[in-house]
């Protein structure tokens, strides 16, 4: 079976990537196309952001920009299975503001434009999925968790071991001195 999932998980994480490889070069190279939809998002983020460090930019195209930069750079590494836990987790973070900004199906009035905007929003909220589960994904090694755990319980198996040890030596060295005490001399 892990014969098998090696190329599936491989060519898997190359097709989720991809999105993020091609949009986040796209949007990179040409943010302004994006700034209408993008502002009322970075309008409620720039407190936050200046609060965190006054230095971080909080211009709309900046942030546009960085959104791909991060895109293209995590997207790269998810498909090529460099850190893909990790990259898998900054995608997915990124893609909560694209969605937000790009596809809020709540605001819209026109029929049309909603149920497009809906469309586009579930499709990202799969992808999230995807993500999340790329994220997760121990490629069949033990997890952290399950490492953990194992180490724990081995540990707990030592010490009992050296308490049954400690104890049957000190029986030991009880009945020795017992015993010597009996003999002459």
């Amino acid at each position: 079976m892990t014969v098998f999932m090696t190329p599936v998980r491989s060519l898997a994480r190359a097709m989720l990537s991809g999105i993020f490889v091609i949009s986040g070069a796209r949007n990179f190279a040409n943010p302004g196309r994006l700034v209408p939809a993008a502002k009322p998002v970075t309008d409620r983020v720039t407190p936050w952001l200046e609060r965190a460090h006054p230095r971080i930019p909080t211009e709309t195209e900046t942030l546009i920009q960085a959104n791909g930069a991060v895109q293209v750079g995590a997207g790269l590494m998810l498909a090529t299975g460099r850190f893909s836990r990790p990259a898998a987790l900054v995608l997915a973070g990124t893609l909560i503001p694209v969605t937000l900004a790009g596809h809020p199906f709540w605001r819209n009035d026109d029929p049309a434009t909603k149920h497009n905007n809906q469309i586009h929003f579930l499709k990202n909220l799969g992808l999230f999925g995807g993500l999340l589960l790329a994220a997760a994904d121990t490629e069949g090694k033990p997890g952290l968790r399950w490492r953990a755990g194992h180490r724990i319980g081995h540990s707990r198996r030592s010490v009992r071991r050296a308490v049954r040890t400690a104890r049957r030596e000190a029986r030991i060295a009880v009945r020795s001195a017992a015993t010597a005490r009996r003999l002459p001399g």
